[in-house]
């Protein structure tokens, strides 16, 4: 830590480590000291610290062309649009530098639909405990009153439902005749690691045809093999008509897009909407390189294969835990539900058993560990985390490394 006062805003509530290298699923601090990391910058590198690969590509770029702006053709961003839209079977795509800017842009399209349809005050549906960003716009969609105090007045346009009722969807599709858009997380990072159920989905894909709606779809810690497929949606077997990315697309480098199929994908027109830096010959070709290797590497099926692993090692381990109220998740998108509030143990984790974790909605214990984890470091995990929960007096953990 410095020694001088920091000159930083207080936005964060930083623990006390600051980490100097990384490699794969392993980090060190300034003293040398090793930990495990299971959370992957929040969703963020799927590859792994240090990756050669994109470490060799972003020094090789950047000594070719940063920078040229939107206003020319950048063949990195034309050649990731094409292989995103391969990949999704979506039609058009708008790079930025974040997932709270692609879902702006989402934001933005559901109210030129809107504007097509002649609805001049629409609303959008959105979800209890939802997360989307911290811009007025993507906060004011969010679900989380403790983010949102202090900001007031938000934005106006949005109506809140229960998260995987389809119910209360159709209730408020008979009381108002200008929703135009659903924006949704097929699995709520924020909100506590909740997965949509895909009956759910499907039939929110069915209202949506039917209503003339538009269904967005927040992929931005879902996306790119985090749930064990490539995007979230596809347990579903549905396709939205925007999807917003971010986070693992630049494996650390600052990249988000979104995309947009149908009529959706010619709303935006020439000066509607922009973004200085997004979709860089940096950024895209960074974006290409992930998804080479995630191809190669078959990852969103690695993470199906290490998140049952992981689900399976927690429940035995965790199995006759008195706080343990649930433990849940898609992939290596894992939740683990105690009775009481918890955020003191990131804390702990990182002092105690040098884990890298975090906790959502005060009491879940979120993991996200890189999809490049070996099953040796996916049942450490397991273990590092019982040995934290273990009760005064409870027998150790078992080794699960060697069951």
């Amino acid at each position: 830590m410095p020694a001088t006062p920091s000159h930083l805003m207080r936005a964060y509530a930083r623990q006390p480590v600051s980490f100097v290298r990384g490699s794969g699923a392993r980090l060190w601090d300034a003293q040398g000291v090793e930990y495990l990391d299971a959370i992957a910058g929040v969703a963020v590198t799927s590859l792994g610290h240090a990756h050669p690969e994109i470490a060799a590509v972003i020094a090789e770029q950047a000594a070719t062309l940063l920078h040229t702006s939107n206003v020319f053709r950048i063949e990195w961003q034309e050649q990731l649009g094409q292989r995103l839209c391969a990949l999704t079977g979506m039609e058009q795509a708008f790079f930025c530098n974040s997932g709270a800017e692609a879902n702006e842009a989402a934001l933005k399209l559901a109210r030129l639909h809107a504007r097509r349809r002649q609805i001049a005050a629409p609303r959008i549906l959105v979800m209890d405990n939802g997360f989307h960003g911290r811009t007025l716009a993507t906060l004011s969609a969010s679900g989380n009153p403790a983010r949102q105090s202090g900001f007031a007045p938000l934005l106006p346009g949005f109506v809140r439902l229960p998260y995987d009722d389809i119910e209360a969807v159709r209730a408020a599709a008979a009381q108002s005749p200008d929703i135009v858009a659903v924006l949704i997380e097929p699995v709520q990072g924020e909100g506590g690691i909740r997965v949509a159920s895909a009956d759910y989905l499907r039939a929110l894909r069915q209202l949506c045809d039917q209503q003339g709606w538009l269904l967005m779809l927040d992929e931005i810690q879902t996306g790119l093999g985090r749930t064990g497929a490539w995007f979230g949606h596809q347990h579903a077997g549905i396709a939205p008509d925007v999807m917003t990315l971010a986070k693992a697309l630049g494996n650390g480098f600052p990249i988000g897009a979104c995309l947009a199929r149908g009529a959706a994908a010619d709303l935006f027109s020439p000066g509607q909407h922009g973004s200085t830096f997004g979709g860089n010959p940096l950024a895209c070709r960074v974006g290409c390189s992930v998804l080479d290797i995630m191809a190669r590497e078959q990852l969103p099926q690695r993470a199906a294969l290490l998140g049952a692993r992981l689900l399976a090692g927690l429940r035995r381990a965790l199995a006759d835990h008195p706080q343990v109220l649930a433990i849940r998740g898609q992939g290596l998108m894992v939740g683990i539900e105690l009775d009481r509030p918890c955020n003191e143990l990131v804390g702990r984790a990182l002092e105690e058993q040098q884990l890298l974790i975090t906790v959502t909605q005060g009491s879940v214990i979120r993991l996200l560990p890189p999809l490049i984890c070996d099953e040796r470091q996916i049942d450490d995990i397991v273990v590092r985390l019982a040995r934290l929960l273990a009760r005064p007096g409870a027998a150790p953990a078992k080794d699960l490394a060697h069951a």
